[in-house]
């Protein structure tokens, strides 16, 4: 093999761990693009990880300290850890050979947190928070509180392969300081800051591919002008099968107005649609409102226009109509004749005339279709003629095409008899879904202000969260993939103030259907809320900062008091919702909604069954998150041989097995099963239905997320 002087330089690097984190960036610049979309892929991010629990080896920084150096933890002895210095705080290696001569660290463990780069192996897990109960037997809405990458990646083991809508609203990138990488708000001065955003986003939407159905299913994002082109490249890249296309709508018709340049008032929608995903059809084309749903052209003229018009440009497709003239009734449509033959040559029976195809300037021109489409039409009535006073003969020749047509075979439009032309009557059946939407969208249900910010304040008086979604544009957008699908499930993972369960909910409530959510949200506060926290000496982790955190201030909240109909006060919520479904928000909604929190998991306590209480609400959302959570105790906290509930039941003693099978519930549809031997799950496996998940634990977790723990 030949060698590159990149590889004798890399020989030279003492520190194997540096040596091979070296060989894996020169390999991934080796491997980038010359063409298409091409931007800093290998710039690392890295997460400060407060929940996960501080060990020897784990790498932390100080909690205290946004510029702190990467410190290696090596002991921990009574409270307090013993450090050595690894990374600068600008994220260089410290070679080993300084390591010495930096020398060891003392630090509170309480002082210190994990930092973790993004590739890194984590165990994630969840920690029930609690859930708000109106829906009866209805499956969970989850809204789960954490760094949305490493959530991702858990809900990789529960749902991959089965989401039908993804919708998401990322960070604009805006330069205003809106969003975080490498735990540093981005700013429009950060030269990489669209190399960032496009790495951030890459590693997200890759682990989001995973989750979604490949039959049918649809990712949606929304996004502004200033990352739109960017974004539209990167998701081509990355869904090379799928159809995208774009929507541009209108979210504030006072527009935003800047100095020297248009006034902004839309954003724009990318949808990708994977697999046979197509958008339903409406009676509401989302441009023209106000307008009838009777308004989409049926009749257009025979005669062909435009580019390529003429008698010459296309054989087959000059043909005399011919009509009683004063009925205006076709009696037969003739044969098409050569270029070489004049059309005075044709005979015309007596008291018929002959409609030839004409330009605007009297030209020879040519017809639509031919003869024999014609034909076709004019039996059914779908060929006419219509009174013209720019024509001699005093007629045109009316058609409709081939999308009329289709309509007319599904039934989208009725033909209610005929004229006294011999025309079809058509008529476009009011109620069902007869057009397409445009890729225009203008409504007054999406103003952001009116039913994003001034909803929200409805739902949480004295609370803020900057540019919530409006909650019916939401509704419009995912409805167009999960209206013919009740029991879809609908995942965010930018999920901010929880808009998108809001209108999940609705929908529900419109059709009375069973579709699910999963939001995503991490409990960040803002840069001028977090600048006066610490002012007043708190950090991360208090409980005064952790309140004000955009889970807990506000969409673990608005999602309580939209289920309710009650403030967070206990107040009725004032109001009514609009359009769609107009009813009061007090009424709130019969669903359920459960909150988790993202753990970290430790191998060996969840080989050794120590982590079941961060591992339970894993297992209860693969099984489908309907329910109640399984536990591994009874009522007096002695250990359960094994339980089921409706919908998935646990074996835990292995050797309790035939209880196990005997006792699950036929609407029970997943088993997990702990054993360490492949033989003995194999074995329990054969005995349940095989319509039955079946699922050994804990290896077909640990092989996901560390392939080298799993014992196949």
């Amino acid at each position: 093999m030949i060698r590159s002087e990149l590889d004798v330089l890399l020989d030279k690097v003492q520190d194997p761990a540096l040596r091979a984190d070296l060989r894996s960036q020169i390999d991934r610049l080796k491997q980038r693009r010359s063409f298409g979309l091409v931007f800093e892929q290998h710039i690392p991010e890295r997460v400060r990880l407060p929940q996960h629990p501080i060990r020897e080896r784990s790498q932390v920084v100080s909690r205290d300290d946004d510029a702190s150096p990467t410190f290696e933890v090596i002991l921990i002895d009574d409270g307090v850890a013993t450090l050595v210095q690894v990374r600068d705080a600008d994220g260089t290696y410290v070679h080993r050979s300084e390591q010495e001569l930096v020398g060891q660290e003392r630090a509170p463990v309480d002082s210190l947190v994990v930092i973790s780069d993004f590739g890194e192996p984590v165990l994630p897990g969840f920690r029930h928070l609690g859930a708000v109960e109106r829906g009866g037997d209805r499956p969970y809405h989850v809204v789960i509180k954490g760094e949305n990458h490493h959530a991702l990646e858990a809900l990789r083991f529960t749902h991959a392969g089965k989401v039908d809508c993804i919708y998401i609203d990322p960070p604009y990138n805006s330069g205003a300081r809106d969003w975080k990488y490498n735990n540093d708000y981005v700013d429009a001065n950060d030269a990489y800051r669209h190399s960032k955003w496009l790495a951030f986003m890459e590693r997200r939407l890759k682990l989001a591919k995973e989750l979604l159905n490949p039959d049918d299913s649809v990712l949606i994002a929304t996004i502004d002008e200033r990352e739109h082109l960017r974004l539209g490249l990167l998701l081509e890249q990355m869904f090379p099968g799928a159809r995208i296309q774009m929507v541009s709508s209108v979210v504030s018709s006072q527009a935003s107005v800047r100095d020297d340049a248009f006034a902004r008032c839309n954003e724009f929608i990318f949808f990708v649609m994977v697999g046979d995903a197509s958008p339903s059809k409406s009676s509401d084309d989302m441009l023209n409102e106000g307008l009838s749903s009777t308004k989409s052209q049926l009749w257009f003229q025979y005669v062909r226009t435009g580019k390529g018009n003429l008698r010459k440009d296309r054989k087959g497709m000059f043909f005399p109509i011919l009509a009683d003239p004063a009925s205006g009734r076709i009696v037969e449509v003739g044969e098409s004749i050569g270029l070489n033959v004049d059309r005075s040559e044709v005979p015309v029976p007596k008291g018929l005339i002959a409609l030839w195809p004409e330009t605007s300037d009297g030209s020879e021109g040519r017809w639509r279709t031919g003869p024999e489409v014609a034909r076709a039409r004019a039996r059914k009535g779908l060929l006419r003629l219509a009174r013209s006073g720019k024509k001699s003969s005093g007629w045109s020749a009316m058609s409709v095409n081939a999308g009329t047509e289709r309509r007319i075979n599904s039934g989208e439009i009725a033909v209610d008899g005929h004229d006294a032309t011999g025309g079809a009557i058509l008529r476009e059946v009011v109620g069902s879904d007869i057009r397409n939407p445009k890729t225009v969208w203008n409504r007054t249900s999406h103003n952001a202000g009116w039913h994003g910010s001034k909803l929200l304040a409805s739902l949480l008086p004295g609370r803020a969260f900057p540019y919530p979604k409006s909650l019916y544009a939401v509704e419009d957008t995912i409805r167009f993939f999960v209206a013919n699908k009740p029991d879809a499930l609908v995942l965010d993972f930018f999920s901010g103030s929880g808009t998108t369960a809001h209108a999940v909910a609705r929908l529900n409530r419109q059709d009375g259907g069973r579709r699910q959510s999963i939001m995503v949200t991490n409990n960040e506060v803002s840069v001028e809320e977090a600048a006066d926290l610490r002012k007043r000496g708190l950090r991360p982790g208090d409980s005064e900062w952790e309140a004000l955190g955009i889970f807990e201030h506000i969409t673990r909240p608005r999602m309580t008091a939209s289920i309710t109909g009650k403030t967070p006060d206990g107040a009725p919520i004032a109001g009514d919702y609009k359009f769609a479904d107009e009813f009061p928000m007090a009424d709130g909604f019969e669903e359920n909604i459960a909150f988790l929190e993202l753990r970290y998991l430790d191998a060996d306590d969840i080989d050794l069954g120590q982590a079941f209480d961060d591992m339970a609400p894993l297992l209860w959302l693969r099984a489908g998150g309907q329910g109640p959570i399984a536990q591994h105790v009874d009522d007096a906290d002695g250990p359960l041989p094994y339980v089921w509930t409706d919908r998935y039941g646990i074996l835990f003693d292995e050797d309790r097995w035939r209880g196990f099978v005997s006792g699950r519930p036929d609407s029970a549809t997943t088993a997990f099963i702990v054993t360490y031997s492949p033989t003995v799950f194999a074995g329990i496996a054969a005995e349940l239905p095989t319509s039955v998940d079946t699922v050994r634990l804990y290896d077909t977790y640990l092989s996901m997320f560390l392939p080298e723990r799993g014992r196949a």
